[in-house]
């Protein structure tokens, strides 16, 4: 049974927003500061350049296969079933400890010490309920979290503006060209959330003229959004930035205005849980198209048929997710993810890359230029991330070869699922 077409431009434009403007923007600037030192801004502008390549490829591949599952159905379609498994596996890892990132951020900010981990456990169970109930309810709540975001967000901006004059910052670190590519591999988690929109194609009205924009819409918002944070938080902070974990509630209190610091905590908080949201929702829709083809297990290809959402393959990835934050802490969780991203994003551009006639819209140097940058961009990850990457990744490899031969080896007549 085929996903509903109910999503507009305006809720995909808040879908891509809500998993962009998350808990990476408020947490982010510390470690990138610490990489990049005064160079912060460039770092953001190879991050920025670096997902408006990815960007754009994802749009392209959209465009052409208006399905659910992202660059997997698109590496599936343009290269081959390994790489189109390989693309969803990545985005599968990669994404789960994003969620698992995220709701451990959001009880950071909305959780007395100790309570942490139940809140993070509670607050996945609910997004999942949520989504359980329906995608436009999904898309709804999304758009009011985003708008939560961006008043918390211009408080601390408006506040941080007001007060830069009365501020010391700290000296920043002298720093190389890898801290700045270090620092943009960091900020590029922060951006990761672009894709959403399209791995949701299968829901979405007039696919392929309304993804590209809503891409474009929302990576081009949350970019300037980001470079006013980080101008911000160089100009009150400086140094400081780097030994705090709440860096923009930090702005707010050198600026002399710490009675506004609960406000950013409570927008902190509604970020981290629009782009949890958001990430269970993209996921789902992609273990949906996996186990679609047998690269998951089918029973969760089923759509519920009331509420045309995967309700089978959500519920999983929920409990993974809490899975993950019962064992994970917040930095193992983000240097996995953003080494699962990076690779989901070197194979859509990859794939893009193939394309030929009509179904081209963006030159293929912004592609390959795409594919470089999230080479370059991995490699500047925390060694043990990288390697519990490459064994996760080489264990569903291993998983699906033993599953082919299976199938391959049963008697006629038997199921293969």
């Amino acid at each position: 049974m085929p996903l509903a077409r109910r999503l507009t431009l305006t809720d995909a434009v808040a879908i891509g927003a809500g998993s962009m403007i998350g808990a990476g923007v408020f947490s982010v600037w510390g470690p990138a500061i610490g990489a990049a030192g005064p160079w912060l801004l460039l770092a953001l502008a190879v991050a920025a350049v670096v997902a408006f390549c990815n960007a754009t490829s994802s749009a392209q591949l959209a465009a052409v296969h208006p399905v659910s599952g992202g660059t997997y159905a698109y590496a599936r379609a343009e290269i081959g079933p390994w790489a189109g498994f390989a693309a969803g596996w990545c985005f599968v890892i990669g994404k789960t400890a994003s969620c698992a990132a995220m709701a451990l951020t959001f009880a950071a900010y909305a959780a007395p010490a100790g309570w942490q981990v139940p809140v993070a456990v509670v607050a996945v169970a609910a997004l999942v309920a949520v989504n359980c109930f329906g995608v436009t309810r999904t898309a709804l709540l999304t758009r009011i979290l985003v708008v939560a975001s961006l008043v918390g967000l211009a408080v601390v901006v408006a506040t941080g503006v007001a007060g830069a004059d009365a501020a010391a910052p700290a000296p920043l670190p002298d720093v190389g060209a890898y801290g700045v590519l270090q620092a943009a591999g960091l900020l590029f988690f922060a951006f990761a959330g672009y894709a959403r929109i399209a791995t949701m194609g299968e829901e979405v009205r007039d696919p392929a003229r309304t993804i590209p924009r809503a891409i474009t819409i929302a990576l081009s918002g949350v970019v300037v959004v980001y470079a006013l944070i980080g101008v911000v938080v160089l100009l009150v902070l400086g140094g400081d930035a780097i030994g705090t974990s709440a860096p923009l509630a930090e702005v707010v209190r050198a600026s002399g205005l710490p009675a506004l610091a609960p406000v950013v905590r409570a927008t902190a908080a509604a970020a981290a849980l629009g782009a949890l949201l958001a990430l269970i929702t993209g996921i789902g829709r992609t273990s949906l198209a996996m186990a679609r083809e047998g690269d998951l297990p089918r029973a969760l290809a089923v759509v519920d048929p009331r509420r045309q959402v995967p309700r089978r393959a959500e519920i999983t990835i929920g409990l993974v997710v809490i899975a993950v934050v019962l064992v994970a802490d917040l930095r193992g969780a983000i240097g996995f993810s953003s080494f699962g991203v990076l690779l989901y994003y070197l194979l859509a551009n990859m794939s893009a890359l193939l394309q030929r006639g009509d179904a081209r819209r963006y030159p293929r140097a912004l592609q390959v230029l795409g594919a470089i940058g999230c080479v370059v961009l991995v490699s500047t990850l925390p060694p043990l991330a990288s390697l519990i990457g490459v064994g996760v990744l080489l264990l569903g490899f291993a998983g699906r070869f033993v599953a082919l031969r299976l199938r391959a080896g049963r008697p006629p007549g038997r199921p293969t699922a």
